[in-house]
């Protein structure tokens, strides 16, 4: 139930005020509210609470979130811290449930500058690094520009002056400085350059300090005259480090005016009375210094005591909500554990199946290739013994039938030795033959002859299909005499065969074979029946 606390909250805030909603313009910017202009005072908060009411009744969540805001920044400024939180912390409960992490973003930079307001560094620091986070995030994703981190940056900044480590302060000032441009919500460059001052004074550069100081104050004097609580405080400071206590004790009574005049900073005067009671002192009024001294300790009392009735309903608030949400994330975080756990064994055994479907699919693949490659191979070899059976058949009938032209071309050999010795028997006797006879005879013969090769060319050329072919193409300007010997040749014929054959002496032979090897543009090194049996 102690968590219903701040939801209860939102609902009583918005049933108080429902009665004066349609007076109240809800036209309200939403815009960067780190620093609160004039008009954002006491009188103001009560249409900020209007326009949260409206915009609940409404439905509008975001815009709820972002007055919620902008009335917390109302109520800091005042020292109402108690609000403050409440407000801060009623927005958070609002955005607890929605995707818009920037806005969340927004909301945690000011939780952590209110934290740095207690001088609770620690929480401080961690809500706004979770808001630079996320708006890092924002800014990879391309929702957000870079410029967008500056005011991060900055809120970083004056935290750290707030916690009076200066280098710190300068390290974030100088990013935020570094992505400062031109966006809608930007923070306007002048607090930047107060910022700039507090590092510069720090540094010992008083001159310049004041300078920028003397150079933000009409700016200030003209958009945001309740900030001049801070610049003539740390104005007041300069004048101190530089040992002017009039001029010291001028800037802090202008602060402490400026406070009264527009109610804001007002947590910030038990510092500046503290002071003035320190200058009291040194300049002998002691009176002035006790009553400034007073003055501090009760507002101290009033805004930062743990048993004052400001903070007393902070403190229990924040607590209840902080335990309420460890409880409830402590659930949300043992349920993911549970269901990632889940997802894990889902997964592992999806992978245990995808892995043995994986291997089963890869051994029946290898089975497969295998098989297809012995297949393969074995018909391959089939191929390769047919077609070796095939060239031994072919080269087998090749040569039987060299052998039997070869036969063939012997008996007609001996058929034209046969005639020749017939013809020199014919012309050598005169007996009873006659004259007519004898050339009827020798004109046979030498038919026959003729006849005898032209029945050898068509044998040849049966077993021999392509010779004369390649013959004539390698070598186009060979004679009839000359193809004949190459047919020869191809036989592997003797020279005395050929000339038996062909009719002529061995000499005659001998002498065609060497005008062949010129004709062919053969070496002395060229084998001629090499050359033609390749053809």
């Amino acid at each position: 139930m102690r968590y219903y606390i701040l939801i209860s909250f939102l609902i009583i805030l918005g049933l108080e005020l429902k009665a004066q909603d349609s007076s109240i313009p809800l036209n309200i910017s939403i815009k960067n509210t780190d620093t609160l202009a004039p008009q954002q005072t006491i009188s103001s908060i009560d249409s900020l609470k209007s326009v949260v009411s409206a915009n609940l009744v409404k439905g509008d969540t975001l815009k709820s979130v972002w007055t919620l805001m902008k009335l917390m920044d109302a109520y800091s400024h005042q020292a109402n811290y108690a609000q403050a939180y409440e407000t801060i912390w009623s927005a958070l409960t609002l955005m607890d449930n929605s995707k818009n992490k920037v806005v969340k973003s927004h909301i945690y930079r000011r939780l952590g500058a209110m934290y740095s307001f207690n001088k609770r560094k620690k929480e401080a620091l961690k809500y706004l690094q979770m808001s630079l986070d996320i708006m890092k995030e924002a800014v990879d994703k391309g929702t957000m520009p870079k410029a967008a981190l500056a005011n991060n940056y900055y809120t970083f900044s004056y935290t750290y002056r707030g916690l009076d480590e200066p280098e710190m302060a300068k390290k974030y000032l100088d990013s935020s400085l570094t992505y400062y441009g031109d966006i809608p919500d930007k923070i306007a460059l002048p607090f930047l350059k107060f910022e700039k001052s507090y590092v510069l004074r720090e540094e010992q550069k008083y001159e310049e300090a004041m300078q920028t100081l003397a150079e933000i104050e009409p700016w200030f004097e003209q958009n945001t005259p309740s900030y001049l609580v801070l610049v003539y405080a740390y104005w007041a400071v300069l004048h101190k480090r530089q040992g002017n206590v009039d001029k010291t004790i001028e800037y802090y009574k202008k602060a402490i005016s400026i406070s009264d005049k527009y109610q804001s900073h007002i947590d910030f005067t038990p510092f500046i009375y503290e002071k003035l009671s320190e200058d009291y002192k040194r300049l002998g009024n002691y009176k002035e210094a006790y009553q400034s001294l007073d003055k501090a300790k009760t507002l101290n009392a009033k805004f930062f005591d743990g048993r004052s009735q400001n903070n007393i309903p902070l403190m229990e608030i924040k607590n209840e909500y902080r335990l309420e949400k460890e409880r409830q994330q402590e659930v949300i975080r043992q349920q993911r554990m549970e269901k990632l756990e889940q997802q894990d064994k889902i997964l592992l055994l999806q992978r245990i199946i995808l892995g043995t479907s994986l291997v089963f699919v890869v051994v029946i693949g290898f089975v497969y290739v295998k098989h297809i490659r012995s297949k393969h191979k074995a018909e391959k070899r089939l191929m390769q013994k047919t077609k070796a059976l095939e060239m031994e058949q072919a080269n087998e009938l090749l040569e039987t039938k060299n052998k039997e032209l070869a036969a063939s071309t012997l008996q007609l050999v001996e058929k034209d030795e046969f005639l020749k010795r017939l013809k020199t028997e014919l012309r050598g006797e005169d007996g009873t033959i006659k004259v007519s006879e004898i050339n009827r005879v020798l004109k046979s013969i030498s038919v026959g002859n003729a006849n005898n090769w032209e029945e050898f060319k068509l044998r040849f050329t049966d077993v021999n299909k392509n010779f004369y072919e390649k013959l004539n193409n390698t070598y186009p300007n060979l004679s009839q005499t000359d193809q004949k010997i190459c047919a020869l040749i191809k036989l592997n014929l003797s020279s005395k065969d050929m000339a038996r054959l062909l009719g002529i002496s061995t000499k005659s032979v001998h002498t065609t074979r060497h005008r062949l090897r010129k004709k062919m543009g053969l070496q002395r090194s060229d084998n001629l029946e090499e050359l033609i049996s390749a053809l």
